[in-house]
């Protein structure tokens, strides 16, 4: 190999490592899909390592990896469209004309099923939130609109108002997000979701959790605590204020109605016997 292409490949490794940390590259599924490729660049044990050590809260990125050992590269890069495929008519399915679904933060496979499902002509509006610090919901409410779907955006605060009917909403009648890991337990997804998942409980909204099950993890995964200046950039010198940064939350699986993977459309503990079986 030419040490021009050696160098070439090593720029472009780097700066796909340096996006997934940044959270410029969104969504468990669009991380592991990028880490694969870089690691296909560089199939070492020390890229292994680094690319794993980026997003600790991903056993996708972990799995995906792992698997990268022993399948060919192609075989794993198809999985992701066929159990996106399988997921976005199980989607499909539950959603019916009318409904008002609220979703968090970005999950592709959330938005790709909610954009497969009104290409498909079923007619449904969504509520989504902002997602801060880093605001990835707005990702999600810019590619819905695109798509053609009734979109209305709120603040991380306006969750319950979101949820509950008033005289300028709507009534939820589902809702759908994604997962980081999938664990025996319950879900670990964006910062939220903790009360997200009571609120639908209490207001007897149906939650579903949208996810690939390549997201899952029989070990216990750790929640990632980011930099504090996504909150505060500029905190004044000597204020002395600690400012607490959790990405993700954890999600008890009392909360969740149902699960939807390439391996079905059932509730959490049948899909935690499914996992295991197809492991």
């Amino acid at each position: 190999m030419k040490r021009g292409s050696v160098s070439n490949k090593k720029k472009v490794f780097n700066r796909i490592a340096k996006d997934i940390k940044s959270i410029k590259i969104q969504g468990a599924r669009n991380v592991a899909k990028k880490a694969l490729y870089a690691y296909s660049l560089f199939p070492t044990d020390a890229s292994l390592k680094k690319l794993i050590s980026l997003r600790p809260t991903e056993p996708m990125l972990t799995n995906v990896l792992k698997k990268a050992r022993s399948k060919p590269f192609p075989e794993i890069f198809s999985h992701f469209d066929s159990a996106q495929d399988k997921i976005n008519k199980l989607v499909f399915e539950l959603i019916k004309n009318g409904d008002v679904v609220y979703t968090h933060c970005h999950s592709t496979n959330v938005s790709n099923a909610l954009i497969y499902s009104k290409k498909k002509g079923k007619k449904f509006e969504v509520y989504n939130t902002e997602t801060r610090p880093l605001f990835q919901g707005r990702k999600t409410a810019l590619e819905l609109r695109k798509a053609g779907i009734k979109v209305t955006f709120f603040i991380d605060s306006a969750v319950d108002t979101a949820l509950s009917k008033s005289e300028s909403t709507k009534k939820v009648s589902k809702i759908f997000i994604g997962a980081d890991a999938l664990l025996k337990k319950g879900i670990i997804n964006k910062i939220g979701s903790g009360i997200i998942g009571k609120l639908a409980k209490l207001n007897k909204i149906p939650l579903y959790v949208v996810a690939d099950s390549w997201k899952y993890s029989s070990k216990e995964v750790k929640i990632e605590e980011r930099d504090f200046h996504e909150v505060w950039e500029k905190l004044p010198k000597n204020s002395k204020i600690k400012i607490e940064n959790p990405a993700f939350e954890f999600l008890k699986k009392k909360y969740i109605t149902g699960i939807v993977t390439e391996l079905g459309f059932v509730k959490y503990n049948q899909f935690l016997r499914a996992v295991k079986k197809n492991s």
